[in-house]
């Protein structure tokens, strides 16, 4: 049990179910992880999301509710050697009947071999592993091990999810008890956190020492105090705050709008307030396909080999390889046609039912299959002149459907030529 010592996003920390805030669809009755505590049917995942979603508490609950030995662990400043020794334990528990549950904080900053030591004991179920990360799972943890564990998804606290966070705090801790508080501007209060609970309760236990004066029998905690206490702290640069989000979406958009030079700008300012450059990479990558696109290929290639390089190079020099991406993808044609395409097709999707594949469009592998005329009069392509015909691979009832429109733009208008001249009868592509 945490101190009086202890921050009080310690000393709030829920050691139950009933008071644990958010991730309803993990937590919340017959949902995945709440199944798998109340019936103690333990196994393996990752905890994918945003700093102060409830990761640790969840790992933390699993521990104190299931009656296994727990181990916490934080990648930043553990190692095999480490792992190994709780893998020993974990042999003596097992014999002795009882299961052991390793959780590794930030997992993403195991490199492969660590990560590797992991694979046998997960795989045979001697310990039950938890890790937490703040990094997508698909980048930043070995498919060996990623392929033995589920992957839960942690979304970020809403408006209402921080309010009764600070309510509780205000109600529950002796801090607040001991006098009457009052906070007098609570979406304040919710907006430096940005989403993250733990700073959110942080910085109210900040605010109120700033506040509070000898002899007076109530606080108040204004946005004033809370804005000096959180430049103090540097809350509002944090990673996970607004101002993160604000200098992101212009960084996103000076590439789409083709100024290399504020998008350098941006990506400087995040550099220097200590962002990921493994996030920025990401964000290229998508960034590379959803504004480019077929209008300048090679930028997606370029993003790709840059997200590797970062990976491998690390910082200072990540700076040099993303600078070159940047100025490229910045300066490219754009297009965002391919982004379109797929987005209108889902909606088709989503829209209409899932119409039957046309007969002609159907494998026919056994002699039943071909009896019932799959396969039948299909056309194949590099029969025909210029290895094109004519013919709707669509669902007879969209057929004549176009998702796909090439724009004008860098290499795309040689598609969009290509396609007018092969679809010039239906006219798709005028």
């Amino acid at each position: 049990m945490p101190d009086i010592f202890s921050p009080l996003a310690d000393r709030m920390r829920p050691r139950n179910l009933e008071d644990f805030m958010g991730q309803q669809h993990l937590m919340a009755e017959g949902k995945p992880i709440r199944v798998m505590i109340e019936k103690k049917t333990l196994s393996s995942f990752i905890l994918w999301g945003p700093p102060g979603t409830g990761k640790t508490t969840i790992a933390e609950l699993i521990g104190n509710k299931t009656d296994a030995d727990f181990h916490r662990l934080n990648a930043v400043s553990s190692g095999v050697k480490d792992v190994r020794a709780i893998l020993e334990i974990a042999a003596v528990n097992r014999g002795n009947g009882r299961r052991t549950i390793l959780f590794i904080d930030e997992i993403h900053r195991f490199n492969k071999a660590q990560q590797d030591a992991l694979l046998n004991a997960v795989e045979t179920g001697a310990i039950i592993f938890i890790g937490a990360t703040t990094e997508n799972p698909s980048f930043e943890v070995i498919p060996a091990l990623r392929s033995r564990l589920r992957i839960f998804v942690l979304q970020p606290l809403d408006k209402s999810e921080l309010a009764c966070i600070i309510k509780n705090a205000l109600a529950r801790d002796a801090k607040f008890t001991s006098r009457e508080t009052i906070v007098e501007d609570v979406d304040f209060l919710m907006y430096v956190s940005g989403g993250d609970a733990r700073i959110l309760l942080n910085t109210l236990e900040i605010s109120f020492d700033y506040a509070v004066q000898p002899g007076t029998g109530t606080v108040a905690i204004t946005k004033d105090v809370i804005e000096t206490v959180s430049r103090q702290k540097n809350i509002l640069y944090d990673k996970s705050g607004e101002e993160h989000f604000n200098v992101i979406s212009a960084f996103i958009k000076s590439i789409r709008g083709s100024d290399p030079d504020a998008a350098i700008y941006w990506m400087a300012r995040m550099l220097a307030g200590g962002e990921d450059p493994l996030f920025i990479a990401r964000r290229l990558v998508v960034l590379a396909s959803e504004d480019i696109g077929n209008a300048s290929p090679n930028g997606l290639v370029l993003a790709e080999a840059a997200f590797s390089a970062v990976h491998k190079i690390g910082m200072p020099e990540a700076r040099i390889i993303l600078a070159q991406c940047v100025t490229y993808l910045a300066s490219s044609p754009k297009s965002n046609a391919a982004y379109k395409a797929i987005d209108n097709a889902l909606a088709d999707v989503e829209k209409y039912p899932n119409y039957a594949v046309p007969l002609h469009l159907r494998n026919a592998p056994t002699k039943l299959m071909k009896d019932l005329s799959y396969g039948k009069e299909y056309k194949y392509a590099h029969d025909f002149e210029n290895h094109f015909i004519e013919e709707n691979y669509f669902p007879v009832e969209l057929k004549g459907r176009q998702y796909y429109i090439p724009t004008n733009q860098g290499q795309e208008k040689n598609l969009l030529a290509q396609l007018k001249l092969l679809w010039k009868k239906l006219k798709k592509y005028d």
